[in-house]
């Protein structure tokens, strides 16, 4: 997919990702990058007497995760200007090492900005394992080009 600009979204449209499997050298790697080496995530003697049983991969690690799925599908590439925030974002169900994660993207509204070279996209993610249960979702909305803008 190529990408797309401020005029190509439309209200209720989705897209859904590729998937990826989560490895423990992602866990390792997010605890040494934000500092995050708490026994949940980290120690598998200590997750195993969690009501969980085993280790479980940090919150935003999953959240971080749904953003780079997105970006691999190309749509977003060179049109993106700027994530403007994250609303409302839940950690439902928990994520462990090994799970394979996708993310479903819809469109819930739009707006052109009053410079009219960029517009508001909001978008409601949902980050869904191999269950098909939904593990985070919640608002990013993002600043898009118009195809104007981009020329």
């Amino acid at each position: 997919m190529g990408p797309l600009y401020f005029e190509d979204f439309t209200d209720g449209q989705t897209f859904t990702t590729p998937g990826r499997t989560i490895t423990e050298a992602d866990v390792i790697s997010f605890a040494a990058w934000t500092g995050d080496n708490n026994q949940i995530h980290t120690d598998a003697e200590f997750a195993r007497q969690t009501r969980y049983g085993q280790r479980i991969v940090h919150g935003m690690l999953g959240a971080s995760l749904c953003l780079g799925l997105i970006a691999r599908m190309g749509a977003f590439e060179g049109s993106a200007v700027a994530l403007l925030g994250i609303d409302g974002w839940r950690f439902t169900n928990p994520v462990f090492i090994g799970d394979t994660l996708t993310c479903t993207v819809e469109i819930v509204g739009s707006r052109l900005t009053s410079k009219g070279t960029t517009g508001v996209v909001q978008r409601e993610l949902k980050l869904i394992n191999q269950r098909g249960e939904v593990v985070q979702q919640g608002r990013m909305d993002i600043l898009m080009l118009t195809r104007a803008a981009a020329i």
